[in-house]
């Protein structure tokens, strides 16, 4: 009696060549991961977090039973990429370093905006954040401890487009922020601009400016905090 030879498995090239294609998707992706988390780690945690989310995610699927064809892997990971992308959307949403969308500080009035951009300076991590604007404030509107450990000291101008911060606002400002208040940093943020003489007499003494422009990229978080600027 003759045992008949074992059947060999039939070579399937295009299995054979998905398999190499997810093999080198999946390198290019950790790799990309890696490079990415770190730098997210560095300044936003809750991204690396997602991240290493999204990496855990495509590590169960490619592990997912001892012995997956090459289509399996794919549906697999697809299948789990689209959760962790569903995961990582949930988070953002709910997550205070998520991305705001651009907001109309103009509608606000006065009190309103300085009350404001006290609760940015609280967002981002200042502590001992107050709203001191009024009569006899002196120029100082709103006074925080910055996340580096400078005085913070801010002063509001809710102007329309067409009313520029001038030079007088900045000298009036400069004249008590430093030696009245105490400012390791000085601000002035306003909803319009500055003209030229008055950014000019900001960059000698050291105030910061902060246009309508610089306003709305610190309040979407696509741009530098006030304390930023100063290195």
């Amino acid at each position: 009696m003759t045992v008949p030879a074992p059947r060999r498995r039939r070579f399937d090239l295009r299995a054979t060549a998905l398999f190499f294609v997810l093999l080198a998707l999946l390198l290019s992706l950790g790799a990309l991961i890696a490079r990415t988390a770190a730098a997210a780690a560095e300044r936003r945690p809750a991204w690396a977090v997602i991240l290493l989310l999204l990496g855990s995610a495509g590590l169960i699927a490619c592990h997912r039973g001892r012995r997956p064809s090459a289509r399996t892997l794919l549906r697999r990971a697809g299948a789990a990429l689209e959760e962790a992308a569903e995961t990582a959307a949930e988070a953002l949403d709910e997550s205070p370093l998520a991305v705001a969308t651009p907001f109309d500080y103009t509608a606000l009035d006065p009190a309103e905006f300085e009350r404001a951009i006290a609760d940015l300076c609280a967002r981002d991590g200042c502590t001992d954040v107050e709203v001191v604007g009024g009569a006899g404030d002196l120029g100082a509107d709103v006074t925080a401890t910055a996340p580096t450990g400078h005085r913070l000291v801010i002063q509001c101008k809710r102007y329309t487009d067409t009313h520029k911060v001038g030079s007088q606002d900045l000298q009036r400002f400069g004249g008590t922020c430093f030696t009245v208040h105490g400012a390791d940093m000085a601000v002035l943020v306003t909803t319009a601009g500055f003209t030229a003489p008055a950014i000019e007499y900001a960059a000698q003494c050291g105030i910061v400016c902060v246009d309508a422009d610089s306003l709305q990229t610190w309040h979407t978080g696509t741009g530098p905090r006030p304390w930023e600027y100063l290195g």
